[in-house]
């Protein structure tokens, strides 16, 4: 018979602590994120996710339902399939009747109206915890910052000017345009926040939540840093092929506080 203590298993893992093999996963994971964060002359960010929560207050889903009814109202509902009918995301909708009816008055309607819906949400948007910081240290570093969002450039820059975080990234905000077929997964406006800002991909980080964001980081040559915020979001950027992913943005602050700061650290 044996004793309780009398295990197979190492001691750490008993006492819930990493074993040898997940230590040096974690130290992997560690060296790859202060490779990408410390040797970043520029950062991309997506708007609505690693910033903040846009429809936090403000659901996406009503949005997206109201887009379909304004549709259904013009007796154009059909341009939508079954499945993006009910679909929570009036971007989907937006990229839909865009494909269907290119450079139309219907879809410059379209548009302006989600665009409107944005800036209403501006007002309940959710502060992404630890972005407002990591913003301003990024900025007070010299590194360049800009947004490579697939949401209206009004919107970003109210939301930003809401925080006083609009100095950070102004005039280095790339959003969505009339040319909608060049939103992400293309890297449009990544290429165009790298050409304004003198950058080769390589110098550059990208800061994203989807996998639109890592496809366009990828076509553009940039390194990509996963914001996951729960399991679910996390596990869909790794099974897409991302390497680095984070459940928060504290890490990444704490990572360049200890690297740049004052002190022999940052020397």
């Amino acid at each position: 018979m044996t004793s309780d203590t009398d295990q197979t298993e190492p001691v750490s893992e008993r006492a819930g602590q990493p074993g040898p093999s997940e230590q040096s996963e974690q130290f992997e994971q560690f060296e790859r994120l202060r490779d990408l964060v410390v040797g970043a002359r520029v950062v991309l960010w997506d708007f609505d996710g690693p910033i903040c929560r846009l429809f936090a207050g403000y659901s996406a889903d009503r949005v997206a339902g109201e887009l379909v009814d304004w549709l259904e109202g013009l007796g154009l509902k059909e341009l939508l399939t079954q499945e993006e009918q009910v679909h929570p995301d009036p971007h989907v909708l937006l990229g839909a009747v865009n494909r269907r009816r290119h450079r139309s008055d219907l879809v410059a309607d379209f548009e302006e109206r989600l665009t409107r819906e944005e800036l209403r949400a501006v007002a309940t948007a959710w502060p992404t915890a630890y972005a407002d910081p990591l913003i301003r240290t990024w900025s007070a570093l010299d590194v360049g910052l800009a947004i490579t969002t697939n949401n209206s450039p009004r919107v970003v820059s109210e939301y930003l000017a809401t925080r006083g975080l609009l100095d950070c990234f102004a005039p280095h905000i790339y959003g969505r345009t009339q040319e909608l077929h060049l939103l992400k997964p293309d890297p449009y406006c990544l290429n165009r926040a790298l050409s304004a800002m003198g950058v080769a991909p390589a110098q550059a980080l990208m800061v994203g939540d989807t996998t639109s964001d890592l496809t366009a980081a990828r076509r553009a040559g940039v390194p990509f840093l996963g914001y996951g915020h729960n399991e679910r979001k996390a596990k869909i950027l790794q099974e897409a092929g991302a390497e680095t992913v984070v459940h928060s943005l504290e890490p990444v602050l704490r990572l360049l506080w200890e690297t740049k700061g004052p002190g022999p650290a940052g020397t």
